[in-house]
This record gives structure tokens, C-alpha cells and sequence, in this order.
């Protein structure tokens, strides 16, 4: 399967991002990418009055990326925000494909480093795997990361490759912690993760220094389910096109059979 990990900068405008939304998919289409992959909060970036551009799973936006999927006879996956109990949204993963129309809530919260999500962010609860071209693949964003048993709930359910959409955000160590996370996750499950982190809104930010929001550090990644890095992007805007072998998951997992050794 060829997929297309997109490593954008969102802004606080919508509809200028899912402009950028469909520029990637064309460009990912005619590379023969058959799944695109975007950050978390593709279509506003964290900073952003979430509840004021929150839309429903058939609203505009979604709407908007559904129509470049459909144009270009691919599977995207993107971060957007949905509407929510309590005045909160969901930070949702959208689906959308020739055979394929389904979302992810974030289910792992970023109450951490000084920022709350939970504060305006109601949690999911559901493991979400979707099917594309006969590989099903595994869903989850961002903080999702430091939790290895969603992953392996991915592999239980049949994945052969994870993606992680992501706005990782800056500060100390950060940015090894996710090189660190993203192969441990891969190695964990024994899949192939496709990790999509954001650009940071300031290409000459440094990634050290801690940010009121999290907005990404870049550095996106293919992983095989060895752990090794197949591809991997630096910080600035950049599409990241990539192969990847799904019958290696399975030889990996005939060599180092942890998830059939688990006692826990």
C-alpha cells in the first residue's frame, strides 16, 4: 500500500485549511497514494475557539474533505472537531474514502506539560479500525502515543498498520520523546505506525521551548513493525509519499510473537 503522510501547518481558518487539505490530497493521488494521512487539528489548530468552528460529521468541512477523497479515488484521514456534551467538542479523526466513511474521538486526553484538553474536550471511548484496499488499519491521535495498549487493541482487532495523526507539542525533550514513542508503539504491536505530526506555525521555533498550545514539532514518520524508521520528515511543511509491505507484519510477528506471548 502507497500512503501519504502530509506534515502541514494549520492556521485558525477552516476553510483556508481544507484548501490545503485538498492541494495535499491531488498531490498525494497523483504520486498513487492510496491513503493520505494529516495532523490532528487539520482544520484549526489547537489556540483556536474550538466550540466556535466545531462541525458536525456531515457539515462543511467534512463535507469538503469527503469531496476531495472522492475526486481523487483515495482514503484520507483527518483531524477536525466535532460538537460535544457540556458546551465541549470531540477531537475527532475523520475517515473518508472510496469504501470507507468513519471517525475516531481522541480517547487519551492531554492533561499534561501544563495544558488541559480536558477542559474543553470531551473523550472518546471506542478503539476504531477502518478498511482500506483489504489492510485494516488502526486509528488514533497525538497522546493516544503514550498508551501501548490502543495499539494493541489495533492488532488485536486485525491492523497491520496504525496511523497517529498529531500536534505533539513543544518544550524540554519533547521532540525525543516522540522518535522514542512513535517506534515503541510499532514495536509494541508489531505494526507499521504512519505518525503525522504538525509543523510548528514558526518554522524557526525552537522545539525545546514550551508553547500556550500544542502545535506541533514535525519530524513525521513511517515506522516498520520492527521499530526501525522507514522515512521520516524534518520540522518544515512536507509530504512524506512511502510503501508500505503489510505481509512484513506478519513475518514480524512470526519471529517476535509478543502479542501471542502476553501473560497480562
Amino acid at each position: 500500500m502507497r500512503i501519504a503522510l502530509c506534515q502541514m501547518t494549520a492556521s485558525a481558518d477552516p476553510n483556508k485549511n481544507l484548501a490545503a487539505v485538498r492541494e495535499h490530497v491531488r498531490r498525494a493521488a497523483q504520486e498513487d497514494a492510496r491513503l493520505v494521512v494529516f495532523p490532528e487539528a487539520a482544520m484549526a489548530r489547537f489556540g483556536t475557539p474550538l466550540r466556535q468552528v466545531a462541525e458536525p460529521l456531515d457539515g462543511p468541512w467534512a463535507e469538503g474533505v469527503r469531496a476531495a477523497a472522492r475526486e481523487a479515488g483515495v482514503t484520507v484521514v483527518a483531524g477536525m472537531f466535532t460538537p460535544a456534551d457540556e458546551g465541549k467538542v470531540a477531537n475527532t479523526l475523520l475517515a473518508v474514502g472510496p469504501e470507507v466513511d468513519a471517525s475516531y474521538d481522541k480517547i487519551h486526553l492531554y492533561d499534561a506539560f501544563g495544558f488541559r484538553e480536558s477542559d474543553s474536550v470531551a473523550a472518546g471511548s471506542r478503539v476504531v479500525t477502518i478498511d482500506v484496499d483489504g489492510v485494516r488499519i488502526g486509528l488514533a491521535t497525538c497522546y493516544d502515543l503514550r498508551f501501548p495498549e490502543l495499539f494493541r487493541a489495533h492488532a488485536d482487532a486485525g491492523a497491520a498498520l496504525c496511523v497517529l495523526s498529531a500536534a505533539w507539542g513543544a518544550g524540554p525533550g519533547k521532540r525525543e520523546q516522540w522518535d522514542l514513542l512513535v517506534r515503541a508503539r510499532a514495536l509494541d504491536a508489531t505494526v507499521w505506525l504512519a505518525a503525522v505530526d504538525a509543523a510548528a506555525p514558526d518554522p524557526q521555533a525552537d522545539p525545546e521551548l514550551p508553547t500556550p498550545a500544542p502545535t506541533g514539532v514535525g519530524h513525521s514518520a513511517l515506522l516498520g513493525p520492527d521499530g526501525t524508521v522507514r522515512a521520516r520528515l524534518g520540522a518544515v511543511p512536507d509530504l512524506l509519499i512511502a510503501d508500505v509491505d503489510v505481509e512484513e507484519t506478519e513475518r514480524v510477528r512470526r519471529a517476535v510473537a509478543v502479542l501471542d506471548n502476553r501473560r497480562l
